[in-house]
């Protein structure tokens, strides 16, 4: 993947836009790149519905312990199945959701579906009918989110202001009996202190579809965990969003050599 540097950029004197595949843009240094005069656009409408619904899918798995349970079911070692194992229902549980843009919306819109309580933490607030549509009760402060939710789902862009957002206080608020969902980016969660609070029972579970760094070392303590889902990074990896993503892109870029307004401008 090329890294976009200064040394790129000053070798590219007629360079107009730099078009992002996916939302995140953490990768690229946006003060440095407008100082050139390049517009960077990114592609929000594509990656919104894959994204919400990898969040249901790792909420749900962990929530009845899909992946162990797969282990178990297929196992050589297998004789019988366990009458005490158990998970826990999503059906009338609390979710925290923590960013609430349109990925985030999504999943409340998912959520109650399944009847659940949903409370979210956002810079802005969202307006009064947006909140009603889902059901959502804003929390003004995460603390009473992360204090009441059975799970918390991360659903923001990295910045330095998010950085390390999920540290050991943050986990230390939540319930034991509570799992932590990251569909955002790895550096969200200080991953020391996640690695602790799974050990120690501070919390019940986590599922991960991003870590720092990716993939993780094979000897991460994070992989020795049974009470812990990792996934990819496949938040979007799907045929469909592929293509949408493919097609936000050049639609960006053309609206920038074209001279039109730009669809999706960072």
């Amino acid at each position: 993947r090329p890294t976009i540097d200064r040394e790129l950029l000053e070798s590219l004197p007629n360079l107009k836009v730099i078009g992002n595949s996916g939302v995140g843009v953490d990768h690229l240094d946006l003060k440095m790149i407008s100082k050139f005069g390049v517009k960077v656009t990114n592609t929000p409408r594509a990656v919104a519905d894959p994204t919400a619904d990898i969040g249901m899918a790792l909420m749900l798995a962990s929530a009845r312990r899909l992946v162990e349970g797969c282990q178990i079911a297929v196992s050589p070692e297998t004789k019988h199945f366990a009458v005490d194992w158990l998970g826990v229902e999503l059906t009338g549980a609390t979710l925290g959701i923590i960013g609430m843009g349109s990925i985030g919306y999504k999943v409340a819109r998912r959520a109650t579906a399944f009847d659940m309580r949903i409370l979210y933490h956002n810079r802005n607030r969202r307006r009064k009918e947006e909140e009603e549509a889902v059901g959502a009760h804003y929390c003004e402060k995460m603390e009473d989110l992360l204090q009441q939710s059975d799970f918390v789902m991360l659903v923001v862009n990295l910045t330095p202001e998010t950085h390390k957002l999920i540290g050991k206080k943050e986990l230390e608020l939540m319930k034991p009996t509570a799992t932590l969902i990251n569909i955002s980016r790895g550096a969200v969660i200080d991953q020391d202190a996640l690695v602790e609070a799974l050990q120690n029972k501070v919390i019940r579970a986590a599922a991960l579809d991003v870590t720092y760094p990716e993939p993780l070392p094979r000897d991460h303590p994070l992989l020795k965990l049974n009470n812990i889902i990792i996934t990819p990074h496949i938040g979007t990896a799907t045929v469909q969003a592929l293509h949408m993503m493919a097609e936000e892109a050049i639609a960006n870029m053309l609206a920038v050599l074209n001279g039109q307004p730009i669809p999706s401008e960072v």
